[in-house]
């Protein structure tokens, strides 16, 4: 129970960062006080995998950071993931008992509930005991005062004080307000000096306007599709839904977005070039829409064959004709009039720069003590359990350095 204080380290934010780094600097022997204004530890861990967690990807390590992590300085992860790589954390949930299994693309999910992942690493906070540690939990307390004074870092909350030579940001980002998210952490870094790279929603929906209204109507209707944005492609799901454009395709090209650019989806990835003209021999009497029919759902074929301008059998259709329709099937282009905003982004892109901080601990350069973790930083991952590796890996970087 938290009260009134010394401690080595204050970490804000009872998340997956703030955890594993409290975790971390407990088991070093540091007495460590964690807060959190929600009712409890690891809010957005529990929702997260649709209940199961999926807690981290075999492909998150240092070699894979500059692609398929987001941040104004690309190198900055691979220090981080290069020391706490996934591996790590499987052994960490093998101790534990946890089954897991892996899904598509290297997704690691537990078995059973996302709850045994929040329980593990409460379990290992209270292991700091072993260790000459302590790891103090402050829920339902939100801070009213920050603030360094004669080398300490003097936080106010439920009426309660305490003081410490370190503090960490782990309080993540905006993403999912109803989960009690704001952009606490970087109104507590501009107090401190520190830069924010524009925040903005990240891994989220695409909603649709103008013309494209028209795939609103097939809500509900998924194919597997390529997705492009600029020169950036994923090959997964796209789900059509009441309002846009939503599924792993299309989450993982939303953190590269930006308003007012298009995207291209290609609606048949594994066909060929010709395929169409080539269709025309095989079946003359065939049509756009039959042949879309075979390979998409129908609703979605027909949608797609009026767009193009069905008319007739394909014998009647020209080479140079069926050649058009297959470039535009192959990169149709859609203009989403924006996202659904962090209310249903998974994570939130931007975020306290890296410039601010050492790659190795997390540290601020210029505020000593001053430690910035997970989501808080400018440092975003693709979907499917990267940006929890970023959250353990950047945690264990600060908590080592506590």
């Amino acid at each position: 129970m938290a009260k009134s204080g010394n401690y080595d380290a204050i970490i804000l934010g009872a998340g997956g960062a703030g955890l594993m780094c409290a975790l971390t600097a407990g088991q070093q022997g540091r007495h460590v006080l964690v807060i959190d204004h929600a009712s409890g530890p690891g809010k957005k861990i529990l929702i997260s995998g649709g209940g199961r967690c999926n807690f981290t990807n075999v492909n998150a390590t240092s070699a894979n950071a500059q692609e398929r992590y987001l941040s104004a300085n690309p190198h900055f992860a691979k220090s981080a993931l290069g020391r706490f790589a996934p591996s790590d954390y499987i052994e960490m949930v093998q101790a534990h008992g946890i089954a897991y299994h892996e899904k598509t693309l290297g997704q690691l999910f537990c078995d059973g509930s996302a709850r045994q992942i929040v329980e593990m690493l409460m379990a290992e906070c209270d292991r700091s005991a072993q260790f000459g540690g302590r790891v103090d939990f402050a829920f339902h307390a939100p801070v009213s005062d920050v603030r360094r004074a004669d080398g300490l870092y003097h936080i106010v909350y439920n009426g309660l004080k305490a003081s410490a030579p370190a503090l960490v940001i782990a309080t993540g980002g905006p993403s999912i307000p109803k989960m009690g998210a704001t952009g606490f952490a970087y109104d507590l870094a501009r107090q401190f000096g520190l830069k924010i790279v524009e925040p903005r929603p990240a891994l989220v929906p695409f909603t649709l306007g103008g013309d494209d209204v028209l795939f609103r109507e097939l809500s509900g209707v998924s194919a597997d599709v390529d997705a492009r944005c600029g020169k950036v492609h994923f090959r997964e799901a796209a789900l059509l839904t009441h309002k846009g454009l939503s599924g792993p395709a299309i989450l993982q090209i939303s953190s590269y977005w930006r308003h007012g650019q298009p995207i291209g989806i290609n609606f048949l990835p594994d066909r060929k070039s010709g395929w169409l003209r080539e269709l025309k021999r095989e079946k003359p009497r065939g049509t756009i829409r039959s042949a879309l029919s075979a390979a998409l759902s129908a609703r979605l074929a027909e949608i797609l064959a009026d767009r193009i301008g069905e008319g007739g059998n394909l014998a009647d259709w020209s080479d140079k004709r069926l050649e058009e329709a297959e470039r535009l099937l192959s990169d149709w282009p859609f203009v989403p009039n924006g996202t659904e905003g962090y209310a249903k982004a998974e994570v939130t892109a931007g975020g306290i720069s890296t410039d601010g901080l050492s790659q190795k601990s997390m540290e601020a350069r210029t505020v000593p003590g001053l430690f910035c973790i997970g989501e808080a930083v400018d440092v975003t991952g693709w979907l499917g359990g990267y940006n929890f590796q970023w959250a353990w890996a950047s945690g264990v970087a600060a908590g080592s350095s506590l």
